[in-house]
């Protein structure tokens, strides 16, 4: 799934209106790059996020969809913000 294919699952599940936000405009929404963007996601989705050594897992289990992990390196603020969108893409994907 590309970048844009799990933003837009994502908006989804958010029941934001995809076809109103850009992602390389000034306003944009993407949390994958924006820190806030991706709080905002997980608090409206009650994604539960927990952090260990080498990677970090969102829990999208209250929507039925388990756990998402993303491993890291250094980056562990992507590693976070990916996690959060791949859940909320998943709750995105089975939203009808």
């Amino acid at each position: 799934m590309t970048d844009l294919e799990l933003l837009e699952a994502a908006a989804k599940a958010a029941g934001l209106p995809w076809d109103q936000w850009v992602i390389d405009g000034d306003d944009s929404w993407n949390p994958l790059d924006d820190d806030g963007d991706a709080l905002r996601l997980a608090v409206k989705l009650d994604l539960h996020i927990r952090f260990y050594r080498k990677h970090v897992d969102v829990d999208a289990e209250v929507h039925g969809k388990g756990v998402i992990s993303e491993h890291f390196t250094t980056l562990k603020d992507a590693a976070t913000r990916r996690a959060i969108v791949r859940a909320a893409a998943e709750v995105g994907r089975s939203t009808k």
